[in-house]
């Protein structure tokens, strides 16, 4: 069986010789609409100049619409790419911190090592499988879960731990009535590793899609999208319910979007351990 890396090192376009463009063909690109995914989406559909088409979807919908062929291109959560041997990586734009991410968080009731029940943002396949893998190479043991609907309350979810995600992990303070204590779950992994972790990366469904057109494009947004970051912040923090100068924080601190050397080895760590654990197939 191949490592992660190996796998990853004869998918990346830019490490391979062969250049191959896109010609006339559109192609279908999907996204997701978070504030983390902004710099990576910022005026792409006008950099596409025609090359692509740009839509937008919850990140589990997007693997699946990458499965059935319905995109040709999407960022997606790397526990979906890590499911089907097809996949290929297509750009170094990506999505990932090294130390505390800020936006992922679990907030315990009771001390960690005691947690029987863990209740799992159901708008993260990667940070459900993160925690697993945390409380396993913590504990040895990995809690039951239960669902958290993105539109629930995590306070008034009946388990020992709940996962949270997106603007509402922003707000710990929010939650200290009813929880004892919190993970960063960036902090937490790099701890255990010392390594960056990735949340999710641009993906083609098959090598066909994976071109020098479509890689330059991202990149080239994700550069525009980091100049403008303040632009981005003013405009998305009330959709967010942060200020501008959180926003602007928290995309130049805390998020990184570069899928480099380190990060290639955070990936290739996250997949060791989820398929150790049984979280994924190969």
């Amino acid at each position: 069986m191949k490592t992660m890396q190996s796998r990853v090192e004869t998918k990346l376009p830019w490490e391979s010789n062969t250049k191959r463009q896109l010609g006339n063909q559109v192609v279908r690109i999907g996204a997701v609409s978070y504030l983390n995914s902004k710099p990576l989406i910022y005026g792409l559909s006008d950099t596409l100049c025609g090359l692509g088409a740009l839509s937008l979807a919850v990140p589990s919908q997007l693997a699946m619409e990458l499965n059935s062929h319905s995109i040709d291109i999407g960022l997606i959560p790397v526990v979906e790419y890590f499911q089907n041997p097809e996949f290929r990586i297509v750009s170094d734009a990506a999505i990932a911190c090294k130390g505390p991410v800020w936006s992922v968080r679990i907030f315990f009731r009771c001390d960690p090592s005691q947690v029987k029940t863990l209740a799992l943002d159901e708008g993260s396949r990667t940070s459900a499988a993160l925690s697993k893998v945390l409380f396993h190479e913590r504990f040895g043991f990995v809690p039951k879960t239960i669902p958290l609907p993105m539109t629930a309350d995590p306070m008034n979810v009946n388990a020992d731990a709940v996962l949270v995600i997106g603007d509402r992990a922003m707000h710990p303070e929010n939650f200290r009535a009813s929880f004892c204590s919190d993970w960063d779950l960036g902090q937490e992994w790099f701890a255990e590793t010392g390594l960056p972790f990735v949340f999710a990366v641009w993906v083609a469904r098959n090598s066909e899609f994976a071109t020098d057109d479509l890689k330059c494009k991202l990149e080239q947004t994700r550069d525009e999208g980091i100049e403008n970051i303040r632009k981005i912040a003013l405009t998305a923090s009330s959709d967010y319910r942060l200020t501008p100068d959180q926003c602007e924080d928290y995309l130049t601190n805390y998020i990184r979007f570069f899928l480099r050397k380190d990060e290639l080895a955070g990936l290739d760590e996250f997949r060791r351990r989820c398929l150790a654990l049984g979280l994924i197939s190969f």
